[in-house]
């Protein structure tokens, strides 16, 4: 995904529709994507991450409704608390979009423009099946029977049949360079996704109905009175209102990686491209359909009472402790299951007796026997050097390697594997007996393990931030050097030329407790 040369990394979410409160599902797209921000900047790329909400629609307008108030309102109520999930799970996105701003509407509204001057849009009436919650178009043959008879979308979503007078754009004018493209090795991702649309597409596009008349909460379609945009022609151009279209957008376009649920990607793949080669705008580099997260292994959803709230889970086990699990846990692109048993679980034996327990380990060591300073290099071993090559290599190589390529568990799988060779390095140099037989090496088994975790915390920080600043503050690493490029440099003997000291410092994962409730 990273360009040779040290390109800008531009990185978006799928906005969210705020017609409820955030769940699970939205957090772990948020998280992943953060993950995803946060890596590339370690990299030393310049990056931009943009979330928000999408709030336009006849969804949101029928929920105001049946609460008797405006959809703007409405909007600022459940937008607020998108961003407060954002905030509570430490995601470090640049903007915080929402489609109801001014700059959102004139940027909608000049893409439409350019559409229209290529040619691409026309007046037309429309009759077909809708789902509104859905916000989609489906053809007859793509609905399926639900249990009662009712016509259901694929996603199993109900329809209903809607006349109205529409725009629509010509979609199937570029049926041939949207094959292409879902063709291009690396544009969608994972394998199955692409398969599908390009199966899709092979069957044959129509037209896109783009605009709507029934109701009035949306982008107003310029030059049309009474015609609203379809929620996805103003929910996808978000993408380029967040760096300034349609003026200078400057670095960042096209962006690097669009990463969204597997239920919208034919909105990110087939429509979305289609909008902007009529535009004749440039189209994005890649996009990413992720899986499910269930809960227990079932979808989540009001009517079996299942839904969970991401925020409370996090104050449940910690906001670390929640990022790591759903990274750890889940084969990114495919769907995934959690509960609070396996997030106790992974973050008890994984983060606190594995990397908590060689940090607690370590440096209560030297704050009890070196009375806080740095230990000298006093040469090296063979197991030394195996070690600082193990953890290089992880670092440099193996982390990396699997971030760029979105193989997210894999990466933080690499991780734990440097974890526990330095946990098989301790035990085996013993560094307590070696106290009473050997000082000089003593010292320097806890200066190779001192390096090490510094860099092992520097690696896993894209994941679990908060916790591996608390730790790279304790062990005394300047911000400027919490970097691959920077935790790789010659940064111990300086530090401990400096009389850098350390206190015995408190767990850095304190031991989880399933809830009374769960338990």
């Amino acid at each position: 995904m990273a360009d040779p040369e040290n390109t800008p990394f531009y990185i978006t979410t799928a906005i969210s529709y705020p017609n409820g409160r955030p769940h699970i599902g939205h957090a772990y797209e948020a998280i992943a994507a953060d993950v995803i921000a946060r890596f590339q900047r370690l990299q030393g790329r310049k990056v931009r991450f943009q979330t928000g909400t999408d709030e336009h629609g006849l969804k949101m307008a029928r929920k105001a409704e049946e609460q008797g108030r405006t959809p703007a309102d409405l909007a600022d109520e459940m937008s607020g608390y998108f961003r407060d999930m954002c905030d509570a799970l430490n995601v470090s996105y640049d903007r915080f979009i929402r489609t109801s701003e001014p700059d959102h509407h004139r940027a909608s509204q000049a893409i439409w423009q350019a559409m229209e001057a290529a040619g691409d849009l026309y007046l037309d009436r429309y009759e077909g099946w809708y789902s509104v919650r859905d916000e989609a178009y489906y053809d007859a043959s793509e609905l399926v029977e639900g249990d009662d008879g009712a016509k259901l979308s694929p996603q199993g979503t109900p329809v209903e049949w809607t006349v109205e007078e529409s725009w629509f754009f010509r979609l199937s004018k570029y049926q041939d360079q949207l094959l292409e493209l879902l063709q291009t090795p690396g544009f969608l991702e994972p394998a199955s996704r692409r398969n599908e649309m390009i199966a899709f597409v092979e069957q044959g596009l129509r037209d896109l109905s783009v605009s709507r008349t029934s109701f009035d909460w949306g982008v107003k379609v310029p030059g049309s009175d009474g015609h609203v945009m379809y929620v996805w022609v103003d929910a996808l151009t978000n993408y380029l209102t967040g760096l300034g279209y349609p003026d200078d957008m400057g670095e960042f376009w096209p962006a690097s990686l669009h990463l969204i649920g597997k239920d919208i990607v034919r909105f990110h793949t087939i429509y979305w491209p289609a909008f902007l080669m009529s535009a004749n705008l440039p189209l994005p580099k890649k996009v990413f359909g992720h899986g499910f997260l269930l809960n227990r292994g079932q979808k989540e959803s009001k009517s079996l009472g299942n839904v969970t709230d991401p925020v409370a889970l996090a104050e449940t086990f910690g906001v670390d402790a929640l990022r790591y699990f759903l990274m750890r846990e889940v084969a990114f692109g495919q769907d995934g299951s959690y509960s609070p048993e396996a997030i106790v679980q992974r973050a008890n034996g994984e983060l606190g007796n594995a990397f908590g327990n060689l940090a607690q380990r370590t440096l209560g060591f030297i704050a009890k026997n070196l009375d806080g300073y740095l230990p000298a290099i006093r040469g090296h071993a063979e197991a030394d050097s195996a070690l600082f090559a193990t953890v290089d290599r992880a670092l440099t190589t193996e982390i990396p390697e699997a971030f760029e390529s979105l193989a997210l568990q894999q990466a933080v799988e690499a991780w734990l594997q440097a974890v526990f060779a330095c946990n098989a390095y301790i035990d085996s140099e013993a560094p307590w007996t070696l106290r009473k037989t050997d000082p000089e090496r003593m010292e320097t088994v806890l200066a190779t393990l001192y390096i090490c975790i510094a860099q092992l915390a520097v690696a896993i920080s894209p994941v679990i931030p908060a916790s591996s600043a608390k730790l790279l503050d304790t062990l005394g690493i300047p911000d400027n050097l919490r970097t691959i490029q920077g935790i790789r440099s010659h940064w111990y003997s300086p530090l401990a030329e400096n009389d850098h000291r350390i206190i015995s410092p408190a767990p850095l994962f304190p031991r989880l407790e399933l809830p009374a409730e769960e338990a």
